[in-house]
């Protein structure tokens, strides 16, 4: 993070060149010299440290919960979430994505529109777009998605349902679709 540090060591162990020159310089010249080198190096600094802050925006727009965290109940959310605590209960993020990371233990029925598992999970899945399955993960329950990635390692029981494009249709809106048929 203070890479800005190594950047200025260089310009410092650059000062004694100028030191020697300095000798037969003004006074006026080695401190407008100075000033120079000084005024560079915050300036090379700032572009190391304008990525970061881009990246803190975009991690503003991932909600986070930690290892140490237990949640009981119904989680729901509209932005993505970064999960590497535990859950039980139900996992709804219709148009978000949701990442369980490598500490992640869920017991519950997750819905998203991306579903990245590096973690545990006991329950179904319904991944509108994609599903992902990483070396690191264990799943134990039925998939429904358009898109799925198993990689080399990744433990899965249950099966698998691949959606046609466009033909995703939400759970609520199947039982609508079954109720009013069966209505009349």
């Amino acid at each position: 993070m203070w890479k800005a540090r190594p950047e200025e060591k260089p310009s410092g162990s650059a000062a004694p060149a100028p030191s020697t020159t300095t000798t037969n310089a003004s006074p006026a010249a080695a401190t407008s010299s100075a000033a120079s080198a000084n005024a560079l190096a915050p300036a090379s600094a700032r572009p190391a440290f304008a990525p970061p802050r881009q990246a803190d925006s975009f991690r503003a727009e991932v909600a986070h919960i930690g290892k140490s965290v237990l949640i009981k109940g119904e989680l729901s959310g509209s932005e993505d979430l970064y999960l590497d605590g535990e859950v039980e209960g139900n996992v709804d993020l219709k148009q978000h994505s949701l990442t369980i990371g490598p500490h992640g233990r869920v017991r519950a029925n997750i819905r998203a529109r991306e579903v990245i598992v590096h973690g545990k999970v006991e329950g179904n899945i319904q991944g509108d777009e994609k599903v992902e399955l990483k070396k690191s993960a264990v799943l134990v329950g039925d998939i429904s998605t358009q898109r799925i990635t198993i990689e080399d390692g990744a433990y899965f029981k249950g099966a698998i349902d691949i959606q046609k494009e466009g033909k995703s249709q939400s759970g609520d809106t199947r039982r609508e679709l079954s109720m009013s048929a069966t209505a009349g």
